[in-house]
């Protein structure tokens, strides 16, 4: 396994000592300190327990394009009654490329 497999909490042995994993890409050693973990360390599970569950996968739904491109365009309108001639003309070039990035 690798230390971007990992959640947050997992424990793992790493050149023969104990270590919690405390960020992306470091980890509390038992005996104290943080150390980092290259990506490409082969870690192990920690003897006597049973191995780091894998991270979940984020569940959140899609976005949905219309209700996207809806908010937008309220944002877009609160926007233009706000500021002056030439930040309307602005804000319209920058809602022009907006639009054509999302497609």
């Amino acid at each position: 396994m690798k230390i971007d497999q990992l959640p947050t909490g997992a424990r793992f042995q790493w050149k023969g000592r104990n270590y919690t994993k405390v960020g992306p890409m470091t980890a509390a050693a038992d005996s104290g300190g943080v150390d980092f973990i290259p990506k490409h360390a082969a870690l192990q599970p920690v003897p006597g327990e049973a191995p780091p569950a894998a991270p979940e996968e984020d569940m959140a739904p899609p976005l949905d394009a219309a209700k996207v491109k809806a908010a937008f365009e309220v944002y877009h309108r609160t926007a233009l009654r706000v500021t002056d001639e030439a930040g309307r003309l602005t804000l319209e070039a920058a809602r022009v490329r907006f639009l054509a990035e999302i497609g």
